[in-house]
């Protein structure tokens, strides 16, 4: 079983037990977090859309980091204009705890 979560524009693939990097959320080492679901697929079939709209993916917080640091070099031939930077993108790193938090609500008709 696997699913597919939104956060920050973009789209991760996740199962039980799998550690993410995501952009850099506002959560402490060891809380919860909760993310919405745009896709469930498991032995019954793939699921979209309104199929699983109360579905969610938990995950627990395991740390805050940077990523690897990138040098980035601008320069202009002839002119001796050269600019260096370099830059570290935070990231939090997340293990996913349970997908499908919301049972979905049966139909009384």
């Amino acid at each position: 079983m696997y699913a597919i979560f939104e956060n920050g524009s973009k789209q991760y693939r996740v199962s039980e037990g799998d550690t993410v990097k995501l952009e850099k959320l506002n959560a402490n080492v060891g809380d919860t977090v909760e993310f919405p679901v745009v896709l469930v697929a498991d032995e019954k079939g793939i699921q979209v859309g309104a199929e699983v709209e109360n579905t969610k993916v938990t995950a627990t917080v395991v740390c805050q980091g940077k990523a690897k640091k990138i040098i980035v070099f601008k320069y202009k031939a002839k002119k001796n204009e050269r600019k260096k930077q370099g830059h570290r993108q935070p990231f939090t790193e997340v293990k996913i705890t349970a997908i499908g938090g919301a049972k979905k609500a049966a139909k009384a008709e």
